[in-house]
């Protein structure tokens, strides 16, 4: 099996790639930075999404497992006492797969040229770069909903819901609904613009639509890739039809992990 390891950049997780690398060598495996058929991910779940970009464009023949490093990574399955075990199972041990949802994000143009599609893991967020507000119309499945008015939107995935879709009053989601949660940073509401003040959650076969109406210059951050864009008409997001494969060697239940995450000590 082929394989790779992504590293923070640490001393730390600097030293368990290197140990992960010959362990593995020696139970026969391949290291394969371009091809692998699992990359393990060392660090934080910064490190995890990096690795999640650098390998996007094979989602169908690459899972990923995550060794944190630092604080409870929401990602990571494994602590680097674990590491041991870990590359036993990897080297001896079929793994499940667990599929989470990704975003699809789409970039249209005013002038006609060439719109960009990207996928996010996390969240896509949509912000004025000025920092004046966001003004754009939003809609749902074809139809205005509303004229939103504030400091920006974010758009995110059920895993993502735990990360800054939280942190603006969002809704956690189980990862088993292919969905994505629309929700409000600081939005105006007076006589002239009133939004429904609460986030959205959208099914899979729903498409939200934003269309600027002030078309100043726009920041959008797909995940932890900021994109300063000129002249956009509209930012199209729905849930991808490519997915995220988790190697899982050991249960770890999703709602387990939101508590070890947020509550447990």
């Amino acid at each position: 099996m082929n394989y790779a390891v992504a590293s923070r950049g640490d001393s730390i997780s600097d030293a368990l790639v290197e140990q992960i690398i010959r362990s593995l060598n020696e139970f026969g495996l391949t290291e394969n930075k371009e091809e692998p058929e699992i990359v393990i991910s060392v660090g934080g779940d910064g490190t995890l999404l990096q690795a999640f970009h650098d390998y996007s464009h094979r989602l169908e023949e690459t899972a990923f497992v995550g060794v944190h490093t630092g604080h409870l990574g929401f990602y990571a399955d494994w602590i680097p006492d674990e590491v041991e075990n870990l590359i036993i199972h990897i080297a001896k041990t079929p793994f499940q797969v667990v599929e989470y949802p990704l975003l699809e994000v789409v970039v249209r143009y005013a002038d006609g040229s060439t719109p960009r599609r990207y996928l996010a893991l996390n969240e896509a967020t949509v912000k004025n770069s000025q920092g004046s507000s966001l003004v754009c119309n939003v809609e749902i499945k074809g139809e205005t909903f509303e004229t939103f008015r504030g400091d920006g939107l974010c758009i995110s995935t059920p895993s993502g819901s735990t990360a800054y879709n939280k942190a603006l009053g969002g809704a956690i989601l189980h990862p088993s609904l292919a969905s994505l949660q629309i929700s409000e940073m600081a939005s105006i509401n007076n006589r002239v613009y009133r939004t429904i003040g609460s986030p959205l959650v959208l099914p899979q076969h729903h498409t939200c639509l934003l269309k600027l109406i002030q078309n100043d210059d726009v920041q959008v951050t797909i995940d932890h890739h900021t994109i300063n864009h000129q002249e956009i008409a509209s930012i199209q997001c729905r849930v991808a039809e490519e997915q995220i494969r988790f190697a899982r060697f050991r249960p770890f239940p999703f709602w387990k992990r939101v508590k070890e995450s947020f509550i447990s000590e």
